[in-house]
């Protein structure tokens, strides 16, 4: 079990490792700009990135690469073959920087939300309210596509890269759908959006290398039970790591609130992920918006002293 924060590639820096040790952070995942997939091989430069964080005292256990350029893989345009071979070349650089996981979507459009409403304090939360969502919904002209072109182009993209993540020893996390509704948004189908739905997914990949970022504010606004869920994903090695992060509300109208105030009883979840065996990281996400000029760094030393203190209790 492991304390992870993120960052993108450019605000890796002194600064930011040093807080981020200073505050108990064990490991780091860093989002890849899209300009690492031109085909060049980045290995090198994924090593250096690897010594720098560990010279911090931090590992550097994800290299997350859901910004390279994959709009003709969803959509199933040519050129996709071009962009799979770019995403097995940086698959394959992870894997020689001895970096054990990367994470994606695959989303057609993009995540979803209405405006922000305010909680505790002033703190801005995400929220989503699909009635709210339909008064003024968006439209993204020529970017439409159906679940059943979804379904086949994900299985186009698994069949090609996953074989690729075995052999370099890395592991895929997929984020799900967020919100995880089944009805399209924006004009386009969503597929990563329930637990059969994954598994449906697994079942293409067959792979250990194929697994599930668990975002469990997202387990929890596809309507599912979050303890069963880790129960499920856990006793199946499909949990890469973790999204720790609760909400409140319902699949369709939920906000993402404090750790502390949401509907998930996060000690029981701890304590579940503990006895499925799960040892990976845990990961903040979506903390509100505290009303502070240094507020998103607050928010992130309280969501990990949150979740470290939980790891403590619970797995020590």
């Amino acid at each position: 079990m492991k304390l992870m924060d993120h960052l993108s590639w450019n605000d890796v820096t002194d600064e930011n490792l040093n807080f981020y040790k200073a505050i108990g952070i064990d490991c780091l995942l860093i989002h890849l700009p899209p300009e690492m997939a031109d085909g060049s091989d980045r290995a090198d430069e994924f090593k250096q990135m690897k010594h720098f964080v560990e010279a911090h005292g931090l590992e550097l256990y994800v290299l997350h690469s859901g910004g390279l350029p994959r709009d003709k893989i969803v959509y199933g345009l040519p050129g996709r073959d071009e962009q799979i071979e770019n995403w097995c070349t940086v698959l394959r650089a992870i894997g020689a920087a001895g970096v054990p996981a990367t994470a994606t979507t695959f989303y057609a459009i993009s995540h979803f939300r209405t405006p922000s409403t305010h909680g505790r304090g002033g703190a801005t939360y995400s929220t989503f309210d699909y009635e709210e969502f339909l008064k003024g919904p968006p439209t993204f002209p020529g970017q439409e596509i159906t679940e059943e072109r979804l379904w086949e182009n994900i299985t186009y993209f698994l069949e090609r890269v996953v074989p690729v993540a075995e052999e370099a020893g890395v592991r895929i996390a997929l984020h799900p759908d967020d919100p995880p509704i089944p009805e399209p948004l924006g004009g386009a189908a969503r597929i990563v959006v329930s637990v059969p739905n994954y598994q449906r997914i697994f079942d293409i990949a067959h792979s250990d290398a194929m697994g599930m970022l668990f975002c469990q504010g997202c387990v929890a606004e596809m309507g599912a039970n979050v303890q069963k869920t880790i129960r499920y994903m856990g006793s199946r090695n499909k949990i890469v790591f973790v999204h720790f992060r609760n909400i409140r509300g319902s699949s369709y109208k939920f906000q993402e609130v404090f750790l502390d105030e949401g509907d998930v009883d996060m000690v029981q979840a701890m304590k579940t992920y503990r006895k499925v065996g799960f040892n990976g990281p845990f990961m903040m996400d979506h903390t509100p918006g505290i009303p502070h000029p240094s507020g998103g760094w607050a928010g992130r030393a309280y969501s990990n002293g949150y979740i470290r203190g939980l790891i403590q209790s619970v797995y020590r």
